[in-house]
């Protein structure tokens, strides 16, 4: 049973949760000008677990047959058989009923804006199948999770400004950190038509779009913090962000240390922005 629960945690890569909790929690603190109640919070946390799980497991199920030929990959659950089908599909409909579920306990709103990411996650993982701005795909899907923050503590849209900037940078900083990610398929990619910016115009070039997507991104938390926070300590967390962006590209070809480790602590550095610059947050 432990074998089990063990490889179902690795199919869906649960340490990712790591990079859209912050984003979701900067989405309501925006909203609310302070932390979110406990019972909010958890909720927040269970909803953005549960949607995790139904996106990784749809990727998974969509792409098993392009894992099954990659060699980086060939070793994951489903091409390698460690997991069946069928429970794959269990894993990714547990996700989407918790994540649901969770929505629903948030408020009735949140419920019914629920199927929006689920449509985004069905649909992104074909992009790469049709053209090489797959990446803005992910970008999309993550940048959706400030805006569920928001909701969450707001339960409306209205004055949803900030948080649309916030959405802007997670979209380039997604976008641009996948297209770091697709370096290492790059031949492969190729090799199979499948589409993807490194695959199209090579390593070097990508990696230039990716750094000017990273510029945007970073951009847009200027914009942020230009009309609407202003304090010291949001000062001084924006260029930590910078800082964490160059890093990212700085050590590009150490696509461990540059996608997972940078990014989550990237991720959490955004709090810390929000947080200090959002007034009545202590």
């Amino acid at each position: 049973m432990l074998d089990r629960l063990a490889c179902y945690v690795r199919f869906v890569k649960m340490e990712h949760t790591l990079f859209s909790l912050p984003l979701l929690f900067s989405g309501a603190v925006l909203a609310a000008g302070h932390l979110p109640s406990l019972r909010l919070s958890a909720f927040i946390i269970l909803a953005g677990f549960g949607a995790r799980t139904a996106a990784f497991a749809l990727n998974r199920l969509i792409d098993r047959r392009i894992d099954r030929l990659n060699p980086r990959t060939a070793g994951r659950e489903l091409p390698a058989g460690k997991m069946t089908l069928a429970e794959a599909w269990g894993v990714g409909i547990f996700g989407t009923v918790f994540y649901l579920w969770a929505a629903w306990e948030i408020a009735p709103i949140c419920f019914y804006w629920s199927p929006l990411p689920l449509f985004v996650f069905s649909v992104y993982p074909y992009l790469k199948r049709v053209t090489p701005l797959a990446h803005f795909g992910v970008g999309l899907a993550d940048s959706l999770a400030p805006l569920g923050g928001w909701l969450a503590a707001r339960q409306s849209f209205t004055g949803v400004g900030p948080a649309l900037w916030l959405g802007a940078f997670t979209l380039f900083w997604v976008s641009g950190f996948d297209v770091i990610y697709a370096t290492m398929d790059e031949a492969f990619d190729r090799a199979q038509n499948l589409q993807s910016l490194p695959a199209r115009y090579g390593r070097p070039k990508a990696l230039k779009i990716s750094a000017l997507l990273h510029g945007m991104a970073f951009l847009s938390l200027v914009a942020l913090y230009g009309v609407y926070f202003r304090t010291p300590g949001a000062l001084v967390a924006l260029a930590a962000v910078g800082g964490l962006l160059y890093l990212e590209h700085h050590y590009s070809d150490d696509v461990e240390l540059a996608f997972f480790k940078i990014n989550a602590v990237l991720g959490f550095g955004i709090l810390g922005f929000v947080a200090t610059g959002v007034r009545g947050f202590l």
